[in-house]
């Protein structure tokens, strides 16, 4: 055994310790991820990390075949995380509050069992984030509710000026 395979055989051992301590850390991320954008994101690196162990394989068997099975589940794995990141996008429009920045108090006090509800400003605030409206057009419900001036009508998101009834006509 030479230098060179000396060298070769303890970077690969020393890249399967680094691997592993990684492996593990990843999926603890994953079962204790305080929310589901940090579960994926575990979940990509976990592809990332065996794309590295079967790397690591194909270097000490020298079979090349197991590069073309890394590349193909790189492929995979970064469709697996692009159709997570839009089901959370969707779940996210459906229900704004579901997916915000996990606040620390908010996330002791579920983990405790107790819940909280968001104030409707914060809901608003979080929808105009993963939405990307507006603040002006999140709050367009509650403008709509405004009391009209005399001689008009508001119904819905038009108001059209009425006419006053004449005098001397019951209605």
């Amino acid at each position: 055994m030479n230098a060179a395979d000396l060298i070769l055989e303890i970077s690969t051992w020393i890249a399967l310790f680094v691997l592993a301590i990684a492996f593990l850390a990843t999926v603890w991320r994953v079962v204790r991820g305080p929310t589901l954008p940090d579960r994926v994101v575990a979940l990509d690196m976990l592809v990332g990390i065996v794309i590295g162990f079967i790397a690591l394989i194909a270097i000490r068997t020298g079979f090349t075949l197991y590069i073309d099975i890394a590349i193909a589940l790189g492929l995979v794995g970064f469709l697996a995380t692009v159709a997570f990141a839009r089901f959370i996008l969707a779940s996210a429009v459906k229900q704004p509050e579901a997916v915000s920045e996990a606040k620390p108090d908010v996330v002791a006090a579920a983990r405790k069992g107790k819940s909280r509800k968001a104030s409707p400003k914060a809901t608003q605030k979080s929808a105009g984030k993963i939405t990307g409206k507006t603040k002006e057009k999140s709050v367009s419900k509650t403008a709509d509710k405004t009391v009209p001036k005399s001689g008009t009508r508001t119904s819905g998101k038009s108001a059209r000026p009425t006419r006053s009834p004449k005098p001397g006509k019951g209605e």
